[in-house]
């Protein structure tokens, strides 16, 4: 098992375009993987569970993997949120 916590970067945090992005990167690997915000944990591979949560920019989160590939995952999926999910600020 891997973890690691991020600080959720564009200003919108996880709403429906960077979940889908988030979770088609999610997707991309065969380890389980979830996204935790405070005491709630959900798949980091479901639309729902993530817009459960209710991410807002600013939001410390922490993405756990685990499976053979949990190390990729987390970092891919960093990546991602230290990214910004690449929206432009308009």
């Amino acid at each position: 098992m891997f973890v690691k916590d991020v600080m959720v970067q564009n200003q919108v945090g996880l709403h429906a375009r960077p979940a889908t992005f988030f979770i088609q990167k999610a997707n991309e690997f065969k380890s389980s993987i979830w996204i935790e915000k405070e005491e709630r944990r959900v798949n980091a591979k479901s639309l729902l569970g993530i817009l459960s949560l209710g991410i807002v920019g600013g939001t410390q989160i922490r993405i756990i993997a685990d499976g053979a590939d949990e190390n990729d995952a987390v970092q891919g999926l960093v990546e991602l949120v230290e990214s910004g999910f690449a929206e432009e600020t308009r």
